[in-house]
């Protein structure tokens, strides 16, 4: 049994600001763009190992969302996992034809600190704070170069909350002296 965190993040060609240090009464000066152009990159880890699986996609909805499961549960192979999320209307669609080896596990509403991929989301979209990009196409290039550069290891110490790493370890103990 695996367990993964889930989530997605808009990915758009309005800069990423931020605060960022510079010399007493020195105001930085970055050129800020405002297009509206985006794409959805649907998402999760494994906190433990620090796997992880990605997928883009143009909206956020049940049909893309079904779309991500099913290709989720294909590349867990015959592996379980508990999935845990928000309580985004994608995710708790009718429609959706749950696969047999992904169990969803509902985060309580309006707490996205709860999920460690928030945290992911978060350092990626810092790679690039500050800089504009002329098309989608250069942004996802960035994207997919940043994700390609991720290890194990750093996606683990990015995702390992100390709640989760208990949780998973008194499982195993639990699971041994049984």
């Amino acid at each position: 049994m695996r367990y993964l965190c889930q989530d997605e993040t808009r990915i758009g060609l309005k800069t990423e600001t931020g605060r960022v240090i510079t010399a007493g009464g020195v105001k930085p000066i970055v050129s800020v763009q405002w297009p509206r152009q985006a794409f959805w990159l649907y998402g999760v880890v494994e906190p433990f190992a620090g796997w992880q699986f990605y997928q883009e996609y143009d909206h956020l909805n049940g049909e893309t969302f079904q779309k991500f499961l099913d290709a989720l549960s294909l590349e867990l192979g015959n592996d379980m996992a508990l999935i845990q999320m928000d309580q985004a209307s994608a995710h708790q669609a009718l429609a959706l034809i749950w696969p047999d080896n992904l169990i969803p596990i509902f985060q309580p509403a309006h707490s996205p600190q709860l999920n460690p991929i928030e945290r992911l989301w978060q350092h990626i979209k810092r790679q690039w704070k500050g800089e504009n990009f002329s098309s989608l196409q250069q942004l996802r290039q960035r994207v997919q170069l940043e994700l390609a550069q991720m290890s194990s290891e750093l996606i683990s110490s990015l995702t390992s909350y100390d709640f989760i790493l208990e949780a998973l370890f008194h499982e195993a103990l639990f699971c041994a002296a049984s």
